[in-house]
């Protein structure tokens, strides 16, 4: 670009130091504020040329060290952005942490009062009061923020927005502990959110104006919901994992509990109501309306990720003997009806990035809409759909599987193969030769130009490990050992497939290879802070998604080997893996979206969950020094952070 005088260049960093932002990826708003800035006092300088954004590269931080305890026990940044332009200029942004709310703060909700952020409710809308502790009965709320979108909507009617709207729909995905410190893990129906953001335009700045809850009751509730992604038509697609085992779930105390919690009768709630695709759509006054998909599986949803044909989508099976699966829609922009598929892996699979990889086949499981399927859980009991045994029952009849780590005996009852597809997934999956192998597939997404896909797993053990007693050879998952430290896989996507039976697969983004791109490393001995994995590599990867403007994919991690989660940025072209982001000790880095282009702003949106719950090799003195800062921090380790990494020009 034509460069502005130094005093001209001095006011336009002055004023893009104004708030944080990162406007790397809109060329337009960046040559605009160039020109708007003018010349020297001498006279105005010609308008400035466009230049755009080649390039974008982000520096590393190290991370934090027993010597900084402080740094250890908040969310810290110590990367850069640098952005190389067209004409060869660069410009560098410091980046930073920038926090919407913690949660248990009482924030904004449009109509003149406050409302409990994170805040539990049931299904007629009473709050959900956590008594375990006399004298502090108090609401609960979630320490567990999870998946986030970030959009725009046409013709927003939210009042007290100075700049644009933009809207975050925030899900929460569990909490922790009640005051008691017992567990309430998956007992209390999770919340989603719908956030107004008042966006300056002159600096990027998102400020939040209005905090709603969305009503989930015509959807039966919300049941852990995990990560989520942005559809390419701009509703929020959510997840509901780890689904109820339904032929047990009447004997499960915590589906008793979460009965109980949602409805106020632990025995009204249906295991098969859950397990399903959750769509949220923002409403112009920042409101949301939502609904459930039931064709695309019954499984432990997680992420999923919606090809830009905007019908196929893959989707992660947070879960052990795992399947990896692909749902293509019969409309665009409409979940509502499909064809679901499971994977199924041929010779060569490998966690090695420099093997060739494995070819993928597909098995149709069958076609459905997702009304037809509604009406079959709302009437269906597990025994009309199979029986299952978790005890060998010594008849020839049942068909041995594993699911989620343990034996299962299963007989399908004859005709009921849809509902057994589509209610009963996993197990069904199984029956039809699926590579059911994979441990935690967790995150998913899509680097379109490249045509490649990318799926996290969380840990590489249990079933994908040669002679681990979920495992079988059967499934074309064969590993020598274990890599508790997990990987990031990339599949190629094709059109012009078939599936196993010979019949056409009507979609041009079908994963047709898989093999490793990047893996951890577990260490022998952990090192002086207790990370049982090598904290220079990625670790226990979890949120991942991919920026086609800055060619980077950004990998959030869920471990229990790291004393403190990152946030790590990879430049698929230059194979650079940088540190950008620890979450605090104990914490989770979840919430991952990375925004290219909303009114010329870029935006990485990031949260995370459960600070303060270390893993069990951290030094005592190491979690004496950090405790006190976290519980200071995160109302005494109940709260966690929903937000976003901003950027600040450096001056130079």
């Amino acid at each position: 670009m034509s460069h502005p005088t130094v005093d001209a260049r001095r006011r336009l960093l002055k004023l893009l130091s104004g708030a944080p932002l990162l406007p790397v990826t809109s060329s337009t708003a960046f040559a605009g504020l160039l020109a708007a800035c003018g010349g020297s006092d001498d006279g105005p300088a010609p308008a400035a040329p466009a230049a755009t954004v080649t390039s974008v590269e982000f520096t590393a931080m190290a991370a934090p060290t027993k010597a900084e305890p402080a740094a250890m026990a908040t969310a810290t940044v110590g990367s850069k952005l640098v952005a190389t332009y067209s004409d060869g200029s660069k410009q560098t942004f410091a980046l930073k942490y920038e926090p919407f709310f913690v949660t248990g703060d009482m924030v904004p909700d449009g109509k003149g009062s406050t409302i409990l952020a994170g805040g539990y409710v049931n299904m007629a809308g009473e709050k959900i009061m956590d008594t375990s502790v006399v004298g502090k009965e108090r609401q609960f709320f979630s320490d567990s923020p999870d998946g986030s979108s970030l959009l725009t909507v046409p013709n927003p009617t939210v009042p007290g927005i100075k700049g644009k709207a933009v809207f975050a729909v925030v899900q929460f995905e569990y909490t922790t502990a009640g005051q008691d410190g017992v567990s309430t893990y998956g007992t209390l129906p999770s919340p989603i959110a719908v956030l107004t953001l008042d966006q300056d335009q002159a600096t990027g700045k998102l400020s939040l104006v209005k905090y709603h809850n969305v009503d989930t009751s015509s959807v039966h509730g919300l049941w852990i919901t995990c990560g989520a992604s942005l559809s390419p038509w701009g509703t929020h697609l959510s997840s509901e994992e780890y689904e109820p085992d339904a032929p047990f779930a009447s004997t499960t105390a915590q589906f008793l509990a979460f009965s109980k919690n949602t409805f106020g009768d632990p025995a009204k709630a249906n295991p098969y109501h859950y397990g399903h695709l959750p769509e949220v759509t923002v409403n112009p006054d920042g409101t949301g309306s939502i609904r459930k998909h039931y064709c695309l599986g019954r499984i432990s949803h997680e992420l999923i990720q919606v090809m830009p044909d905007q019908r196929t989508a893959i989707m992660g099976d947070d879960y052990t003997n795992g399947g990896f699966f692909m749902f293509v829609a019969d409309k665009e922009k409409d979940l509502s009806a499909g064809t679901l598929y499971v994977a199924k892996v041929g010779a060569g699979f490998s966690i090695d990035p420099a093997a060739a990889g494995a070819p993928l086949t597909w098995i149709n499981l069958g076609h459905a809409t997702s009304a037809e399927i509604e009406a079959l859980a709302n009437t269906l009991k597990p025994s009309d759909i199979m029986a299952v045994s978790k005890t060998d029952p010594a008849d020839a009849s049942y068909t041995k599987v594993f699911c989620d780590g343990k034996a299962n005996w299963v007989k399908l009852v004859p005709g009921m193969e849809k509902a057994a597809a589509f209610l009963e997934t996993h197990r069904y999956a199984n029956l039809k030769g699926a590579s059911m192998a994979f441990t935690k597939m967790e995150g998913t997404t899509v680097n379109a130009k490249d045509k490649i896909a990318y799926s996290a797993l969380q840990n590489i053990q249990a079933s994908m490990v040669k002679g681990d007693a979920a495992w079988r050879e059967e499934m074309g998952v064969s590993l020598d050992k274990k890599l508790v430290a997990g990987g990031v896989l990339a599949h190629t996507l094709a059109g012009a497939q078939k599936d196993t039976a010979g019949a056409a697969i009507n979609s041009e983004w079908v994963p047709v290879q898989t093999k490793a791109l990047l893996v951890g490393e577990d260490l022998a001995l952990a090192d002086g802070l207790g990370n049982t994995t090598n904290p220079e590599k990625i670790g226990n990867p979890d949120n991942i998604k991919f920026s086609e403007k800055m060619r980077t994919l950004f990998i959030g991690e869920d471990s229990s080997t790291r004393v403190n989660n990152f946030l790590w940025a990879y430049n698929v072209d230059t194979k650079k893996l940088s540190r950008i982001l620890s979450v605090p000790s104990g914490a989770e880095s979840t919430g991952l979206h990375a925004v290219d282009d909303i009114n010329g702003w870029t935006y990485i949106m990031s949260n995370f969950q459960h600070p303060g719950e270390y893993i069990s090799a951290i030094p005592a003195e190491v979690k004496t020094a950090v405790d006190p800062l976290v519980k200071a921090n995160y109302k005494d380790k109940f709260g966690a952070a929903v937000g976003y990494l901003t950027g600040l020009p450096e001056l130079g």
